[in-house]
């Protein structure tokens, strides 16, 4: 157990920081290997939490190595919050996230939005007119389509082109970007040291002001990537038959990038309509990691984001799911290699148990040294990978913990399958060795603490703790709460995992 634990300092030390401690402490350096606690400690206590007037929360975490900080908003709203019939919406509005505000990315707004709004309304026409068979309707739409098609071009022309990047990147920031799950969407880059108030001036412009310009072109960027992510991809069809059978009720059921009629058919309105509802700042969480002063960005904070104006919002829950009582199985026939994918009822990130599932599933994939990756790849050679996932498609709500396998040339799916109940069995039956235990718990921690050498890292996980659990201390607390985990712990969650709760998807050879 020592030598682990050396590991993990070594790992500290050589990174040269520790959560915000030079390698140069004289504390760090001469700590006992088995006792960091007061390391974690005096972490936590460089980290600052305020709430504006109007609800929106803030988390600040010192760390003055490097004039360089980082910035994370994240907005508490995904696909699990998207109307019936606008599927995809929550993604829509990360691809329109830079598109500018009312001051910036155009030459003249005032000309622009009229150009938009005319636009809209062509498209308004078009879609009221879509299926019809009737020939004088089809002639309308021609020239609905060219007329749309000439606003498109009269728009453009006010349009400063990613001037928001630019003016980001000649400022030294980096790292423009955004990302959209069934639960969260959230919106990141760095910047230098001396640029806060240029980040606090952008941001909340962009939330304050946000113009959702290129629409139209932006629907066909979607409706690309969805047919690479999904049409054109057997996996990605996997996936989606599978949580559209394993869910019934509860919202996960339904794709993040969503359904191509349901984006086909989403208008600028719609957009915006969620965006007002839940764009709202008792929604919005933002990190801030680096080399800042507290006072200074609660100052600045109160100055720039506290301009927006506090707006009630009704939590609506997901629909929850009722519980599964037999097998759930969907066979597809697509040009591949066959797949399997089998999943289980698993807790969400808040619950107890959540880490004894997480070791649970290390247990099974974590490296070529793991169960699955032993018995189907190594020793028998029936499956090319095997792998298992926590959390899918997201950990906030109740969710599903997976097991996915390719198929080896020559090997059935039936193969892989049995495989892999006779490694979850083992772990039902037999509790699982504390030398194994210990080796994947020092592993657990050396994760935790190198997404914790980053600005990006902590910064993500402050805000995925702080939403998702209520508390971001928890990140900190997780590597003694990791230490508790108890072989015994191991097998109760293990034996959770009932025939009558799997959902079973399949790609089958085509025939």
């Amino acid at each position: 157990m020592l030598r682990y634990f050396r590991q993990i300092l070594l790992l500290v030390l050589t990174a040269g920081v520790f959560l915000g401690f030079s390698w140069t402490d004289s504390a760090l350096a001469q700590s006992h290997p088995d006792d960091i606690g007061p390391y974690l400690d005096r972490a936590m206590n460089q980290v600052t939490e305020f709430r504006l007037n109007n609800g929106m929360r803030f988390i600040v975490m010192e760390q003055h190595q490097a004039p360089v900080v980082s910035f994370l908003t994240y907005a508490d709203v995904g696909g699990v919050d998207e109307p019936d019939g606008q599927t995809g919406v929550a993604h829509y509005l990360e691809h329109l996230a830079f598109k500018g505000t009312q001051r910036i990315g155009t030459t003249d707004y005032d000309a622009e939005r009229i150009k938009l709004e005319k636009l809209d309304h062509v498209f308004d026409r078009m879609q009221a007119l879509k299926g019809s068979p009737e020939a004088d309707v089809i002639e309308q739409r021609v020239q609905l389509l060219g007329e749309f098609k000439r606003l498109q071009d009269e728009a453009e022309k006010y349009v400063i082109s990613n001037q928001y990047g630019q003016i980001v990147q000649q400022a030294g920031g980096v790292g423009v970007n955004a990302t959209t799950s069934a639960e969260a969407t959230r919106y990141f880059y760095s910047f230098p040291a001396n640029k806060l108030e240029l980040w606090m001036s952008l941001e909340s412009e962009r939330f304050l002001e946000p113009v959702f310009r290129d629409f139209y072109q932006e629907k066909s960027v979607i409706l690309e990537e969805r047919r690479l992510r999904t049409e054109n991809s057997p996996t990605g069809q996997l996936f989606d038959a599978f949580l559209a059978k394993t869910f019934r009720e509860h919202p996960y059921r339904r794709p993040v990038i969503g359904y191509e009629e349901d984006i086909q058919n989403l208008t600028r309105a719609n957009v915006q309509d969620f965006f007002d509802k839940h764009y709202i700042p008792s929604q919005l969480t933002t990190v801030i990691v680096g080399d800042v002063q507290p006072s200074e960005v609660k100052r600045l904070a109160e100055i720039y984001f506290g301009r927006y104006q506090p707006r009630p919002f009704q939590p609506t829950e997901p629909k929850p799911e009722p519980p599964q009582t037999r097998l759930r199985q969907v066979n597809l026939k697509l040009p591949s290699q066959p797949w399997y994918l089998e999943g289980y009822p698993c807790p969400p990130l808040k619950d107890p148990d959540y880490l004894a599932y997480e070791m649970l599933s290390r247990i099974l994939s974590d490296g070529r040294t793991s169960r699955l990756y032993k018995s189907l790849v190594l020793e028998q050679g029936i499956a090319l990978n095997a792998q298992t996932y926590l959390g899918f498609p997201g950990n906030k709500y109740p969710n599903r913990f997976i097991f996915y396998a390719l198929t080896s040339p020559g090997h059935s799916l039936d193969q892989v399958a049995k495989a892999i109940h006779t490694e979850i069995e083992k772990l039902q039956r037999s509790p699982v060795s504390e030398a194994e235990l210990d080796q994947l718990k020092t592993r657990a921690r050396m994760e935790l603490l190198q997404a914790l050498m980053s600005n990006e890292g902590i910064a993500r996980l402050l805000a995925e703790y702080a939403v998702k659990t209520g508390d971001w201390r928890k990140i900190f607390t997780k590597l003694e709460a990791i230490a508790q985990v108890t072989p015994a712990d191991i097998q109760r969650v293990a034996q959770t995992l009932k025939a009558s709760q799997r959902t079973v998807a399949q790609i089958l050879p085509e025939s």
